[in-house]
């Protein structure tokens, strides 16, 4: 999020952030009795009420000035009726975060826990990882409420498709598999929201940013003015895949609609995105709110209305409720003057705000006699919290190259150990961006530092790694006189950040020069490192017979040295899989990043974007992942033959069909169980993850494989476990046609598991 075309005013946050403060007898909170008796009249402040009829209460006491003021992320207050201020711009992407005025840091609570970026954690292919993640965030976020520190709506997590291995924002994101994305969605969502009374929410949390967004700043295309030119097939198959999981099956409280433009509307005025599908097709519960400030740039920078105040109206009659800035609330009421909206719509989307806001329990009075007002301090940066964060990082470790198997090192023969690199010592680089003040960092080089004798060298000043920043000599020696080398590269917020795309991808500068320098130099194993949010063209090492080991870490948050230190060492097994497909730097060549076509065209060598649909060389693949265990696939149960029920005089019945629609009440039931026993062959307990991949008939463009389903398992050595798939065939074993039409495929479908391959064949 950015404020592109004007400055903001930057508010202090209060000690009243979201009209609460901590263990001051001052403290004022909406509905408060103990400090107003007034509000015990007010339907709106009666717990027992309905939250309708609550929010219609609370609506109908408020002036239309009053009205405009709550469609602002900064919400005034209405001293006459007892509401306090309240920001609703917080951030929890990986962890509560300082980004947003919602939320600070102070001496009272300095930091909190802060968990690897998202997609390092997404390497773990662990729903109940993401799950558990999300719930400490809201209960981390709820103490900090407590203390006046934080508000209690979190504009998390980013969902959008990983399409293009340059963009900036990538790393905040679960991948480019739409089944990964939608299971992160769902599992982290709902361990920031889920509480204790299901129409209640622990915190509300947003999915982001709605939708076919993945261009911020591209060679000069900037995302306030990209027009996203895409297919109805790639946009029901692909990019809105996960933003309906998060609302259907996530319930999610919020969604955010992004800056671009989709097919020449921007999707912020955009009926058909908004009211037609986000709070129709998908039934919402929540409130959609803008990223900052889209509904200035639909005026100021697309020019797609005429005044500011028909930009208002568009926004709010799309199906708009909340604007992240001030835009809506300077703007509407004249929209309303002037016959552009009526106050009945303005009312509907205060309406949805409001009813968030009640089922969070901001109307219910002082919170520490809620159901979260237990949650203090202490409740920040636990030990249990710590842990889960160290084992967050470990699970996203993906260990991509083991010659010789000279991983893991053993601490007993390593008496030296040059570490070296310009991430080699990171601290907030491990933290990826949308980040908070951590608990306490552990680097790389004190990892390391746990388990053997190390010397350092940063080999280069920065990872721009440019000019005279190079120290290649140092590090040479450093390296020829150890016993082994961990070098410690990649890239940090310089290089890949929001408003900032990549153009190439090779690593920064001369860190390729530095690698293999000091590969040629060293005396022991050599083990590369990659820190980076994105994938890189790392050709040079794979192939370097010098370079035993390649790992990449992502951003693995503030526990990510011991992480990586327990890696190379053994004290843990790595199990993670790449989230995303790791191009050649020919791709950045002849690859414009502002094409969204997902689906190749021979017609222009046009390759096609992610390992759904590319069509050519990788460096290393989606799902590639090494273990120092190895894990055996027996396949126990999944059928030949799956029969499509279809009502008589169907067409398909009398003629040959390469694919059937088929409605909800024929899919009922229409499922089948795949059974496997997985056995770990390894002299070492690990985690691994089973991937059960499809690939279609080749009918509608149909991906050439897909991930249908995954499951981590954890077992010890030689260990046998069960793993049991349902697969839905109307769910799993469709494709979207070129009208952007879900049908299921008929024909040959084969389903893969690791180097298992099972044919099947569904028919009518």
């Amino acid at each position: 999020m950015a404020f592109p075309f004007f400055q903001f005013a930057v508010l202090g946050v209060m000690a009243a952030t979201g009209g609460l403060v901590s263990a001051q007898s001052s403290a004022t909170f909406a509905c408060d009795v103990s400090k107003n008796s007034s509000v015990n009249s007010f339907v709106f402040c009666d717990k027992s009420a309905g939250i309708e009829a609550r929010v219609k209460d609370l609506v109908a006491r408020l002036t239309l000035d009053e009205k405009v003021g709550f469609l602002a992320s900064k919400n005034p207050a209405v001293a006459r009726l007892g509401i306090p201020s309240y920001e609703w711009w917080s951030e929890a992407l990986h962890g509560v975060s300082y980004v947003g005025p919602g939320t600070r840091f102070s001496s009272l609570v300095p930091g909190a826990t802060s968990f690897p970026q998202v997609i390092h954690s997404a390497a773990s292919f662990n729903t109940t990882l993401f799950h558990a993640m999300g719930k400490v965030v809201s209960t981390e976020a709820r103490a900090m409420y407590n203390a006046g520190l934080a508000g209690l709506t979190f504009w998390s997590p980013n969902v959008n498709i990983f399409r293009d291995p340059r963009w900036g924002r990538g790393q905040e994101t679960p991948g480019e598999d739409p089944l990964l994305a939608s299971k992160y969605a769902v599992a982290y969502v709902r361990g920031l929201q889920d509480a204790d009374k299901p129409e209640m929410l622990k915190v509300a949390a947003c999915c982001k940013h709605y939708t076919a967004y993945d261009v911020d700043n591209w060679k000069g295309t900037q995302r306030y003015t990209f027009n996203a030119q895409v297919t109805k097939q790639d946009m029901d198959d692909t990019y809105q895949v996960p933003f309906k999981s998060c609302v259907v099956d996530g319930n999610v409280a919020s969604v955010m609609c992004s800056y671009n433009k989709v097919n020449g509307v921007p999707t912020c005025a955009d009926p058909a995105l908004l009211t037609g599908t986000v709070r129709g097709d998908w039934k919402l519960n929540g409130y959609i709110v803008s990223d900052c400030d889209s509904v200035d740039v639909i005026f100021n920078a697309q020019h797609f209305t005429k005044s500011p105040e028909e930009a208002a109206a568009k926004s709010i009659l799309a199906g708009l409720d909340l604007n992240c800035g001030y835009f809506l609330g300077q703007h509407t009421k004249a929209a309303v003057a002037g016959g552009l909206l009526n106050e009945s719509d303005v009312d509907r989307a205060i309406a949805n705000n409001f009813a968030t806001l009640i089922r969070l329990g901001f109307y219910d009075g002082d919170p520490r006699g809620g159901p979260y007002g237990a949650l203090s301090t202490k409740d920040v940066c636990t030990a249990e919290n710590q842990e889960l964060a160290r084992d967050a990082a470990r699970q996203g470790v993906v260990l991509l190259k083991n010659g010789n198997s000279s991983l893991p090192l053993s601490p007993s023969s390593v008496r030296s150990l040059a570490v070296i690199g310009p991430n080699a010592n990171a601290t907030k680089t491990m933290l990826g961006n949308y980040e908070g003040a951590p608990c306490r960092y552990v680097t790389p080089l004190q990892g390391l530092a746990a388990y053997a004798p190390v010397v350092y060298q940063p080999g280069c000043l920065g990872v721009a790694c440019a000019g005279g920043n190079l120290q290649l000599e140092p590090a040479k020696q450093a390296a020829g006189q150890a016993d082994a080398t961990v070098l410690v590269v990649g890239t940090d917020q310089s290089i890949e950040r929001e408003s900032l795309d990549r153009i190439s991808l090779t690593l920064p500068g001369q860190q390729e020069v530095l690698i293999t320098e000091v590969a040629k130099a060293a005396k022991g194993p050599v083990v590369l490192v990659i820190m980076s949010g994105g994938p890189f063209d790392i050709t040079f090492a794979k192939n370097n017979e010098k370079i035993s080991s390649i790992i990449w870490v992502g951003f693995p948050g503030e526990k990510g040295g011991t992480a990586i230190a327990d890696v190379v060492f053994g004290s843990y097994n790595p199990s993670g899989r790449l989230p995303v497909t790791w191009y050649p730097e020919s791709f950045a060549d002849s690859v414009p990043m502002t094409d969204m076509n997902m689906r190749p065209n021979p017609a222009t060598s046009y390759p096609g974007r992610t390992y759904r649909f590319y069509t050519g060389d990788v460096v290393y693949s989606f799902g590639d992942g090494l273990s120092y265990s190895e894990f055996q696939h027996h396949l126990v149960e999944a059928p030949k033959l799956v029969a499509v029920p279809l009502e008589s005089g169907h067409a398909c019945l009398s003629r040959r069909c390469k694919s059937v629609q088929l409605l909800d009440g024929h899919c009922e039931g229409l499922a089948f169980d795949v059974r496997l026993l997985v056995r770990n062959a390894g002299g070492r307990a690990g985690g691994h993850t089973v991937f059960l991949f499809t690939t279609p008939p080749t009918v509608h463009g149909a991906p050439r494989r897909q991930l249908v389903a995954f499951e981590k398992v954890f077992l010890r050595a030689a260990e046998e476990g069960a793993v049991a798939f349902k697969v839905d065939v109307c769910r799993d074993l469709s494709v979207v046609d070129e009208m952007g039409t879900r049908k299921v495929a008929l024909g040959a479908h084969v389903l893969q598991v690791g180097t298992l391959k099972h044919s099947l064949s569904l028919r009518i």
